[in-house]
């Protein structure tokens, strides 16, 4: 009898910033085939991983492997909660924050070993106006940047850092009120620079809002920012990436299973990264173990004293080229200033070529 698992790989083409070629062709070397039957599946438009994955659901596949960002990742997953289907991850985006939360390689090498191994865990996934998310969602700052990244004409990390340092000093905090579902139905107001509700530890690249977060524990660990003087910044992102931010006075943090957030207007909101505009009201709850994953045994904030220095090893390169091109515009600007100079001063001195 063959007892080999099938599995369906959901490539986003355009997503992440590392190639897919090379994975597909690790994967036809290095996958193990006394385990897995395979089939590839490109995807065609945004959407189009949930309609592959619904359909293998349907048609029993055992695995669904998403190769992209966090956004194939999604798409992938929410067709896949309530189904004995598994979620597979090979990262390869911008961020991957279910994965490193999970702590599925970076490295495809990495992440089909983990394939390999077929270790299978169910975990939870959370709603927010009825949107799944599985790392987090949230109002405020993130929100907002969340909606500056995607209308960005670039992806990656540095972009995502550079639109937070030119505009998070500027940024107004709201005022937002709580209603917390754990029987008492407690009610507090706050004025946040951002709200963050998390099924995972962080949002991507290492960065941790939660880090005390388990996909297993079935419930929601929020954290609340409260406004803070530009003196305090470099404190809170040191914290971010270090895996202590819940340590800064300047945090709260709580965890329930339902969450109701009232705001004075309607704004954007962001669900593991993608902003999209909601109402006033948003609600938010917890569904335990509702998606099969296939991960590794542990989860959650790792090498926290290292996290910046992998940062900057994995994107070295990334930022190498940002101030090569950085260091060429001056040098091009300096050049067109310096012919200006030279032009004006022969006009005004009557001199000729």
């Amino acid at each position: 009898m063959c007892d080999r698992k099938r599995i369906i790989f959901v490539v986003n083409p355009i997503s992440g910033t590392s190639g897919k070629k090379r994975i597909l062709q690790l994967l036809e070397k290095l996958l193990d085939r006394d385990k897995y039957d395979s089939d590839v599946v490109v995807t065609k438009y945004q959407g189009h991983a949930t309609e592959i994955a619904r359909a293998a659901a349907n048609q029993g596949v055992d695995v669904v492997c998403a190769i992209g960002g966090d956004g194939t990742v999604n798409e992938t997953a929410r067709a896949l909660v309530h189904t004995p289907t598994a979620l597979a991850i090979i990262p390869c985006g911008s961020g991957n924050g279910l994965a490193r939360h999970l702590h599925i390689p970076i490295d495809p090498l990495g992440a089909i070993r983990i394939l390999n191994e077929g270790h299978i865990i169910p975990m939870d996934y959370g709603l927010v106006n009825e949107y799944p998310f599985f790392c987090t969602c949230g109002v405020g700052f993130d929100a907002f940047i969340s909606k500056r990244f995607a209308e960005a004409g670039k992806r990656g990390p540095l972009t995502y850092i550079e639109n937070v340092l030119q505009t998070g000093l500027q940024y107004n905090p709201e005022t937002y009120d709580l209603e917390i579902e754990d029987g008492a139905n407690k009610v507090a107001s706050y004025k946040a620079f951002l709200i963050s509700c998390a099924n995972a530890s962080q949002y991507g690249n290492n960065a941790y809002i939660a880090p005390q977060a388990s996909v297993r524990d079935g419930l929601l660990d929020v954290t609340i920012i409260e406004p803070f003087k530009a003196i305090d910044a470099p404190a809170i992102s040191f914290q971010l990436f270090n895996g202590t931010l819940d340590k800064n006075s300047r945090i709260k943090t709580f965890r329930c299973k339902k969450l109701h957030i009232h705001r004075q207007d309607r704004g954007v909101i962001h669900y593991d990264g993608d902003p999209i505009d909601m109402g006033k009201d948003i609600d938010v709850e917890i569904v335990p173990k509702a998606l099969m994953c296939v991960a590794s045994n542990e989860e959650g904030v790792t090498g926290a004293a290292t996290n910046i220095q992998n940062f900057i090893a994995e994107h070295f390169n990334e930022m190498y080229l940002r101030s090569e091109q950085l260091l060429q515009r001056n040098i091009i600007m300096t050049q067109r200033f310096s012919k200006l100079n030279n032009d004006i001063i022969r006009k005004l001195s009557g001199r000729k070529k």
